[in-house]
């Protein structure tokens, strides 16, 4: 088994088994080292919001013969008390800010910031695993770092230490990050949600223990790969 890591986190969590870190050169490098490395099974696991590698993945099997599985988080639904505004893109995001500056909270990855350079006027809040360096073109912006999870009683002191008006956030689904959605519930703020994008229709189940009774379940193959 061997964990593939695309070596945007600086510093990622040790991991019990082999990992390799870096880019694979697209679908065709992919294909490529699947059947290299005579692989059987790739399991997509990557986040929901990672569309180009989830693509890749698809198109990579496709050709070298391995089999697919993609784990994918189910996203959160919201409920009573939720003030969510869903967009489908983060430029749409910052339109729905508006011009009057406001308090935000950006609970985003470093290269989803950029489209926020067009909107000066409010106060940022920005979270981020490793450091944004150099940081941004704004002339309101404080900067934290931190690797979840986080719990709604640490985002929610967060949240009012800060004066946090709006959070901007991905449905990523899960535990680790649910503490916002949860904190803004409780605090009356809105949160403006940005939309999963359309992933590749293949099979996949929602969690880790699903994934695993899948693999315990497949045939052994007929033919060893690369043989």
């Amino acid at each position: 088994m061997t964990l593939s890591l695309a070596g945007r986190t600086a510093s990622p969590a040790p991991q019990p088994v082999p990992v390799r870190i870096g880019g694979f050169g697209g679908a065709d490098g992919l294909a490529e080292y699947l059947s290299d490395e005579c692989i059987d099974v790739l399991v997509d696991a990557t986040h929901p919001y990672a569309a180009t590698i989830s693509a890749n993945a698809a198109k990579a099997v496709a050709e070298s013969g391995a089999r697919l599985l993609a784990l994918r988080r189910p996203p959160w639904e919201k409920v009573s008390g939720d003030l969510w505004n869903e967009v489908d893109t983060l430029a749409e995001a910052v339109q729905v800010l508006g011009d009057e500056a406001r308090r935000v909270f950006l609970a985003l990855g470093r290269k989803d910031l950029v489209p926020f350079l067009h909107a000066p006027q409010h106060d940022y809040l920005i979270r981020s695993v490793d450091p944004v360096d150099p940081p941004l073109a704004l002339p309101r912006a404080k900067y934290i770092t931190g690797r979840g999870p986080f719990t709604e009683e640490h985002d929610g002191a967060l949240m009012a230490a800060h004066h946090i008006e709006v959070v901007i956030a991905k449905n990523s689904g899960g535990d680790a990050t649910y503490g916002k959605i949860v904190a803004a519930r409780a605090l009356g703020i809105e949160v403006i949600m940005l939309r999963r994008p359309v992933l590749p229709d293949v099979t996949s189940v929602g969690s880790v223990e699903d994934a695993v009774r899948w693999l315990d379940h497949l045939p052994a193959p007929k033919t060893k790969r690369g043989v």
